[in-house]
């Protein structure tokens, strides 16, 4: 599978409306079901290579800044709420993670808590395979997709976290006194 058809399939589940990722994630699925059960496995695997490319030490500490910390899953689950916002979301977060900053929900994020997770978005594949063959897709070799947790920066060094993301850092860390 390409990359512009994995990334049509989101861009088709979310045109004409805004959508929750949950509801981008249902259409997204049923666009696939209706194809043939290997298109439905490629897809997964190039959603395996997304989540990889996307598996970096300053967009995991991005998203601990944002949702209040965030664990090993919770990281693969604030990068499926990216990839619901679709193929320029994903790529300007993942060269400069400090971006988000620019986001609107983010910002606001910021005031009201909100947290940003998306684990239906990661399932996409597997819903559309049991929808169009009533089984379960077959497990395939999955790729190292973030880093080891043991071997991150130390997400809770102010300072480092002021360094790297400064703009998110203003936003979610309480101003020196």
């Amino acid at each position: 599978m390409r990359t512009d058809d994995f990334w049509a399939v989101i861009g088709r589940a979310t045109a004409d409306r805004p959508a929750s990722p949950g509801e981008v994630a249902k259409r997204a699925a049923a666009d696939l079901a209706t194809r043939d059960p290997e298109e439905i496995v490629a897809w997964a695997r190039h959603l395996d290579k997304v989540m990889a490319a996307s598996g970096t030490q300053d967009l995991w500490a991005a998203a601990y800044l944002i949702n209040g910390g965030c664990s090993e899953e919770g990281f693969d689950s604030f990068r499926g709420w990216l990839i619901a916002h679709g193929r320029e979301a994903v790529a300007r977060s993942v060269k400069s993670p400090d971006s988000l900053a620019d986001v609107p929900a983010v910002r606001a994020a910021a005031e009201n808590g909100a947290v940003f997770e998306a684990e239906e978005v990661l399932s996409i594949a597997e819903d559309a395979y049991r929808q169009a063959t009533g089984s379960q897709m077959p497990l395939g070799e999955k790729p190292v997709t973030r880093p080891d947790a043991a071997d991150l920066w130390d997400f809770d060094n102010e300072e480092e976290m002021q360094r790297r993301l400064p703009r998110l850092s203003a936003l979610f860390l309480e101003p020196p006194e």
